[in-house]
């Protein structure tokens, strides 16, 4: 398995496999697969210079062989300079519990240093123990603040975070 970043050429990728994790963990994200769909090329263009150009976003894959098993957003703060998001998590069910969420959570970590970031923070769905425990092994630590998730706001949320 290896991770890597998306490249410039990868839109129709980097679509698939949004709407791949949309379809198979909707309680997850705060997007809805129905919304997703919705919305024009342009968007999924637009996305993908957000994660592919210098200084901004980052987007990760892990692929395994040939094929793409999961997914990961590094976001820019929008009111901290000093902060990094991760977003977007995603590996699928074939991939799971074979270290891919640690290295995508790795390959963020390190992109945020990288940046200069002073700490990196997610929201995850509450009861969602996989994924909790995956971001505690990393040294994520729950700040407090909780939420409802966008797309289901009957399922709380809660946000991790932990410093560089």
């Amino acid at each position: 398995m290896t991770v890597r970043r998306l490249r410039a050429d990868e839109t129709t990728l980097l679509k698939t496999l949004r709407l791949g994790a949309l379809a198979e963990s909707p309680d997850a994200f705060g997007d809805s697969l129905a919304a997703a769909r919705a919305r024009p090329d342009s968007y999924w263009t637009e996305m993908t210079q957000s994660v592919t150009e210098p200084d901004r976003h980052a987007m990760f894959l892990a692929e395994d062989v040939a094929a793409a098993v999961g997914i990961a957003f590094g976001l820019v703060d929008r009111e901290r300079a000093d902060r990094a998001h991760l977003g977007g998590m995603w590996v699928d069910p074939t991939a799971r519990c074979r270290g891919v969420g640690r290295a995508l959570v790795d390959a963020i970590l390190a992109w945020a240093r990288e940046r200069g970031f002073r700490d990196v923070v997610l929201w995850v769905t509450e009861g969602n123990a996989a994924a909790m425990a995956l971001y505690e092994r990393a040294g994520f630590t729950r700040t407090g603040r909780r939420d409802h998730l966008p797309s289901n706001p009957s399922l709380p949320t809660c946000e991790m975070g932990r410093p560089l």
